[in-house]
């Protein structure tokens, strides 16, 4: 079963770090994905803001999942390289939507993008991922 059906089956359930952070997918399918994260107070850094890895990660989620939308079962991906741009910080609390699409697929590597926003301010965007991923011959582990 391909990630992309296991998650319509299961949900967050399908993939354990979606568990631990609570992220919930919203939509995935033809090279686009969006997931979505209430921020917890287990999240900040010491001066109260959320963690920049947390954007990231979020972030670098919703791309993964848009990719897998559109390789074929038997291929797997791997993050290459990937630049984040934070724009403004939350606290505790704030409702979080990432929304990522595929830019270009290659032979081996395909890029993609996605942005980090406020789930009732998509307007307000508060990271943006670039990233390659290198497609594998393999698909889950």
């Amino acid at each position: 079963m391909s990630y992309p059906e296991e998650m319509r089956k299961k949900g967050k359930d399908a993939n354990p770090f979606f568990c631990l952070m609570g992220i919930e997918p919203v939509y995935f399918g033809d090279g686009k994905a969006a997931l979505s994260m209430t921020t917890r107070p287990d999240m900040l850094n010491g001066v109260g803001w959320l963690q920049g890895g947390v954007y990231f990660a979020l972030i670098d989620e919703s791309m993964a999942l848009a990719i897998c939308t559109i390789i074929d079962d038997d291929q797997g991906i791997a993050t290459i390289s990937a630049t984040t741009d934070y724009y403004k910080g939350v606290g505790a609390g704030a409702e979080l939507v990432a929304e990522a699409h595929v830019v270009k697929r290659g032979h081996k590597i395909i890029f993609a993008e996605g942005v980090a926003h406020l789930k009732d301010s998509p307007e307000t965007i508060l990271a943006k991922t670039s990233a390659s991923f290198l497609i594998t011959g393999c698909g889950k582990k």
